[in-house]
């Protein structure tokens, strides 16, 4: 078994480990490494627009290589296991890296077990996810090719990474569907597990309005639990006391399922004990481990109750650097993270509501002068071509 050390480990070569890295890389350290197999490096909220046909899905890829920051040390393997009392980290090949600090962001893992007879079923027969690079595309081709039916959207119980993107998609295709002058022909049913179409309700109200505009069927407190691809049915499950069922049939299926923590994560010492979606348990603030204090995570995999959105990532990336530096020195942890999270919410092929929010689960705009509480041509730009470029530009170079 080979062996090599870092001073600082990063686990994930997302959006979370690439940005740390570049700020570890600009405030000196010398001595970062980053885990990661994956050779492509993915802008995943593109893949709503790719699905709703407003963009390829060749713009969401660049060469992981292009975009790892210079001077870091790219270990090309995936983590299977973390040790954090030896302070090492396991790798698929059987060799081990040790770490003096480590920054835990592998990202989400879809639970596609969980969700009966969906996986099997994905591009074909009117069944995609958005969630998924490859079925993108066949989400638009779907919609597309519809002209008359039922057409349903769904969205799952718990935590998941971009919670609109289920919403997002119904409305490009509501909108497509519209346009063309068919949408009066399709039944158009989204099915979401929360009491209300957004838990901040200054932005819940706006969508009410879009989902009347498209006459969509909204079940709110209901989510799908099992897809039978052969009758074209789901199941749909109240989320509530008693979870009463019913069937419903489709022609297009958009699905998305349940989600947690990787399943090597789940079984590590790092992963809170008292949430079975297993992830990494840090302080809601400061994104340091609660029982290790020179292990800090951030991104999906964390236990912050914030939205897990990119966005999240780039108020949490510079608040998990300024306290792993703190903890290098011997000092004090300060830096506060405040849940900040934002929701590109697409409703229309060029309209966006940019629903901005805290762990206060109030609107936290942070665009001066502009009222992003409204359906906006200006945002759908922010959302297509600016924020596409702060991610590739800045983000990941640890600018932004």
């Amino acid at each position: 078994m080979a062996k090599t050390s870092h001073r600082t480990v990063i686990v994930g070569g997302g959006s979370a480990g690439v940005s740390v890295a570049a700020r570890l890389r600009r405030a000196g350290e010398t001595s970062v490494a980053v885990i990661d197999p994956a050779t492509q490096h993915a802008y995943q909220p593109l893949w709503t627009l790719v699905g709703g046909g407003r963009a390829s899905l060749a713009k969401s890829f660049r060469d992981q290589a292009d975009v790892m920051p210079k001077g870091v040390t790219w270990i090309r393997e995936r983590a299977e296991a973390i040790d954090p009392e030896a302070g090492t980290v396991a790798l698929g090949s059987g060799d081990e890296v040790g770490y003096d600090h480590l920054v835990v962001c592998p990202g989400i893992q879809l639970d596609w077990d969980r969700l009966p007879g969906a996986e099997e079923t994905l591009g074909k027969n009117g069944v995609s996810t958005n969630y998924i690079a490859e079925h993108a595309p066949r989400t638009w081709d779907f919609v597309r090719e519809m002209r008359s039916g039922t057409a349903v959207f769904t969205m799952p119980s718990g935590p998941i990474k971009c919670a609109g993107a289920p919403q997002k998609i119904a409305y490009l295709a509501a909108d497509h569907w519209r346009r063309e002058g068919v949408l009066d022909d399709i039944d158009v049913v989204l099915v979401l597990p929360t009491p209300k179409m957004f838990g901040v309700p200054e932005f819940s109200a706006v969508l009410e309005k879009v989902v009347e505009r498209y006459g969509i069927d909204v079940r709110l407190s209901h989510e799908v639990t099992e897809v039978d691809p052969d009758a074209r049915e789901v199941v749909i499950s109240d989320v509530g006391e008693g979870g009463a069922k019913a069937t419903l049939g489709y022609d297009l299926l958009h699905v998305v399922p349940p989600q947690s923590a990787p399943d090597w994560v789940k079984r590590s010492p790092l992963a809170d004990p008292t949430n079975p979606a297993g992830y990494v348990e840090v302080d809601k603030h400061t994104m340091q481990h609660a029982r290790f204090p020179n292990v800090f995570a951030l991104g999906d995999a964390g236990s912050t109750p914030n939205s897990k959105t990119g966005a999240a990532i780039r108020k949490q990336a510079p608040v998990v650097v300024e306290n792993l530096l703190a903890v290098m020195a011997g000092s004090a942890v300060e830096a506060s993270y405040d849940g900040y999270a934002s929701c590109p919410l697409t409703t229309a092929r060029n309209r966006m509501l940019l629903a901005e929010f805290d762990y206060t689960m109030k609107p936290h705009p942070t665009i001066p002068v502009i009222d992003t509480k409204k359906e906006r041509y200006d945002m759908w730009l922010l959302k297509r071509y600016g924020l596409p470029f702060l991610y590739w530009n800045l983000m990941l170079r640890g600018r932004a």
